[in-house]
């Protein structure tokens, strides 16, 4: 089993601003705590949009996204982060999160490459995350 704090704090790191982190990061060490983060992410505003990139309409499917996300470096494993108790917490199969993913308005933050790249879809919309370095 992955150690998902690690995943989760790569992602808080890299996507959420600085003055908002060290409460997630406090979050995420608490599972009682995790998992009213989780239905926030229903309606997550909490990112930051200097990472956000947004996703074209013709792309807003699985397997485009699949597509983008390979090309921008991620590999065939993922970390999730969701509402979606199936994949909650889980390191599970790039296709397969997508899959289960879009367009099931579920709050859905995906970590294709730790602390760069990452995917998250909600009730209100999905984009890619990407932090160059």
């Amino acid at each position: 089993m992955p150690d998902s704090v690690n995943y989760e704090e790569a992602l808080i790191k890299a996507f959420i601003p600085l003055h908002r982190q060290e409460r997630f990061l406090e979050i995420i060490a608490k599972p009682k705590k995790r998992a009213k983060l989780l239905t926030e992410l229903y309606h997550f505003d909490g990112l930051n949009p200097k990472f956000m990139v947004a996703v074209a309409p013709n792309e807003q499917n699985a397997s485009a996204l699949l597509k983008i996300l390979r090309a921008k470096g991620a590999g065939s494993k993922c970390y999730v982060m969701s509402t979606n108790p199936k994949l909650d917490g889980k390191e599970v199969d790039l296709e397969t999160a997508l899959k289960e993913s879009v367009g099931s308005e579920e709050g859905t933050l995906i970590s294709c490459v730790p602390g760069r790249l990452g995917y998250f879809e909600n009730e209100d919309g999905r984009c890619i995350l990407e932090r160059l370095r």
